[in-house]
């Protein structure tokens, strides 16, 4: 179960203002506040937030704020408390999040014409590392504890080539383990030679500069992983629900395609669907989160 957080731990880095001709007022008492993760860059999340945002006021027809949360589990936090609506977050703290507090999928991230991705574990070209044997004793980060792509996923590569026996033993196999706090700190920490390898999505090296993504390969690939999701909370307003969802749809369209880069960067996004999740409840249920 996801474990409750003793106190909020939340930056707010930006909001919307009004737009001056919106749409009828929806049953929502305050503006519409957006959860988002730590994945990348945080002055990059900041101006990408402030963008998306305003965009998003003008579209639906009331306030837009976003903000940034430290983690998965503190994203959860806030839809639970109600400080935060809707979130953008992977498979694996929406799954826990469905079971904590009845979080509702509404989008999911498409790349490359499929809602899906993958895990793997990237290390320098110099390291010598060619088959993830070569990590015993070796440092690693990932992304989050609480991420399918940035840990779990990756973790199980090595449960796939018997060198681990189960998530708690990782640390018999490895020198250290981190929890860098997302993508692109991990990829950044192993690109920089603070850690030997990194567990992260298939796409996290794209968040390296270009002379760094040179620099680094992968050595091991997970299965295929629903790609990342937007969830509300149950409690959400379902007009104002359904208007985000259309929103956010019309982000599909080439004139609206350019802003796809203020969330992620997704190739676009499809209506969510619950089942397709169901892989990653059952790997949560291995690893004892569920």
């Amino acid at each position: 179960m996801m474990p409750r957080l003793n106190r909020r731990h939340l930056l707010i880095l930006a909001a919307a203002g009004l737009v001056s001709q919106p749409m009828p007022a929806l049953a929502q008492s305050g503006p519409l506040r957006l959860a988002f993760i730590p994945q990348e860059n945080p002055d990059k999340l900041l101006g990408d937030i402030k963008a998306i945002t305003a965009w998003l006021s003008s579209e639906i027809g009331v306030p837009v704020e976003g903000f940034v949360t430290i983690d998965h589990a503190a994203a959860v936090e806030a839809l639970r408390n109600g400080d935060a609506d809707i979130s953008f977050m992977g498979a694996l703290p929406f799954v826990l999040a469905e079971r904590e507090i009845g979080a509702i999928p509404l989008l999911s991230e498409v790349y490359r014409d499929t809602p899906s991705y993958t895990g793997r574990v990237f290390v320098r070209r110099d390291s010598g590392f060619k088959m993830l044997a070569d990590l015993e004793g070796r440092d690693i980060a990932f992304a989050d504890p609480i991420s399918e792509s940035g840990y779990m996923y990756p973790l199980a590569e090595f449960e796939r080539a018997g060198l681990v026996s189960s998530p708690d033993a990782a640390e018999d196999f490895f020198g250290r383990i981190f929890f860098a706090g997302g993508y692109q700190q991990a990829m950044q920490a192993m690109a920089e030679g603070l850690v030997d390898a990194a567990g992260a999505s298939q796409y996290a090296d794209l968040l390296l500069t270009p002379e760094q993504q040179s620099q680094v390969t992968w050595i091991a690939e997970s299965d295929a992983i629903p790609s990342h999701v937007v969830i509300a909370r149950p409690e959400l307003d379902a007009e104002l629900r359904e208007n985000f969802v259309a929103a956010m749809m019309k982000l599909n369209m080439p004139e609206h395609r350019d802003k796809l880069r203020y969330l992620y960067g997704p190739d676009g996004y499809v209506e969510a669907d619950p089942s397709v999740f169901d892989g990653v409840r059952t790997m949560a249920q291995r690893f004892g989160l569920l």
